[in-house]
């Protein structure tokens, strides 16, 4: 972690607290109210809970004789830190009409101030202490992509389709599907070195890698529409078993926010209802549609160790990290499209610990810890995802029904 350099800790907090409003500007207090699902917050919720952590692991921890801006917020406001205490039910969080979103805004301005406060007047942060803040930025970021897709999921159960904002018209040109080869071998995989990381990514370690190729870049629109029309939800050899039950106990024939109004195909985006582009990356796909597709393609998804091992950049001493990049890179004369900030990408990896990975103690330690069942790995990042927040080494995980994530396909294949 690199020493304390005020200046730089101060510009970065508001940065990042800047951005949290900056998302919630377009919305009005009815907007910010309403939670569409028990996987999704409000957006009120998240402005406050994001607010509660820098009270709660710094206020609350390093200063001295601190007095809590309301006692009652620990409970509303805590998400599931079960050493910090008892939480309000996650599901009812769009029942919470009080506090108003007047009196959250209030809330961020009074701990925003304590915490300058706080950094102006500390004269050295330990190492531990600056680790903890730049988790607790990290972790803010990661609120910002939620407060992206939760609206969105909100705004799509209106009949109306209404817009978060304007919108623009993005051009993709048809781009073709080629593969790209790696060699297998034992592989280093996993995050090291002093740049910020979460705990889910390492320690560093060994895997053996088999020989594969990955596709150049993710499946289209215009792809998964062949899947569907050629009966692709119909067919039970595509699906898991449990995937092929929900499908079927759940009437679903098509991705989520995919619309089909007079013989025309349209999908909901942050602009509204808009037609199908037929070269865009599919998106808002859980991994049980991704691996059906792959299924139908004669393909497979990629494990987490094949994307990484793709996605870092070889040279010198071990592998690099690409911390922010959506452009394409050059591999033995091809372009690998679309590795970050495109989508998250889902792989056949389920989400578990690395060897030698150790809770840390505290509430901080139930981070990530806690939730390594059940879940598959996504690697790469979204257009939601915060500007420097991606790196190769990150691994978000949700559950395989999960589809209100900017989630997308990249085929693999064994060589």
């Amino acid at each position: 972690m690199p020493g304390f350099k005020r200046q730089t800790l101060i510009s970065k907090y508001l940065k990042v607290r800047d951005a949290s409003l900056a998302i919630a500007a377009p919305l009005s207090a009815e907007d910010m109210q309403i939670q569409s699902m028990p996987d999704a917050s409000p957006i009120k919720w998240h402005l406050a809970h994001t607010t509660w952590a820098f009270e709660t692991f710094f206020l609350k921890a390093f200063v001295k004789d601190y007095k809590a801006f309301d006692p009652a917020y620990e409970y509303l406001f805590n998400s599931y830190y079960n050493a910090v205490g008892e939480q309000y039910l996650r599901s009812n969080r769009g029942l919470l009409s009080r506090p108003s979103i007047e009196r959250v805004l209030d809330y961020r301005h009074a701990i925003d101030s304590q915490i300058l406060s706080w950094l102006n007047e500390t004269e050295q942060l330990s190492t531990s202490q600056l680790e903890r803040f730049e988790l607790m930025l990290n972790h803010e970021q990661q609120h910002q992509e939620l407060m992206l897709t939760d609206i969105k999921h909100a705004l799509f159960l209106s009949p109306e389709y209404p817009a978060y904002h304007a919108g623009s018209n993005e051009d993709y040109p048809h781009s073709p599907m080629s593969w790209l080869e790696f060699e297998g071998g034992l592989k280093s995989v996993g995050a090291h070195g002093e740049h910020f990381y979460f705990d889910n990514e390492g320690p560093r370690h060994q895997v053996y890698v088999h020989p594969f190729r990955l596709a150049s870049r993710l499946v289209t629109n215009a792809e998964y529409l062949n899947f569907i029309e050629d009966g692709g939800y119909q067919t039970s050899k595509y699906w898991l078993s449990e995937a092929w039950y929900n499908i079927k106990e759940q009437s679903i024939d098509k991705p989520l926010y995919w619309q089909k109004k007079n013989d025309q195909w349209y999908q909901f985006s942050h602009a509204g209802l808009v037609p199908l582009e037929p070269n865009a990356p599919v998106m808002h796909l859980n991994y049980f549609e991704a691996n059906a597709y792959a299924a139908y393609v004669d393909k497979r998804l990629p494990t987490e160790h094949e994307w990484e091992v793709a996605a870092v950049i070889k040279g010198g001493e071990g592998e690099f990290y690409r911390q922010d990049s959506m452009l394409p890179r050059a591999i033995k004369g091809v372009s690998l499209e679309q590795m970050f900030g495109e989508l998250w990408q889902w792989t056949s990896s389920s989400y578990n610990a690395y060897p030698g990975f150790k809770v840390k103690d505290g509430a901080i330690g139930e981070y990530n810890g806690k939730f390594m069942v059940n879940q598959y790995v996504l690697r790469g990042g979204s257009v939601a995802s915060p500007s420097g927040h991606i790196r190769s080494t990150y691994r978000n995980f949700f559950y395989p029904n999960a589809a209100w994530q900017f989630t997308g396909i990249r085929l693999a294949e064994s060589t």
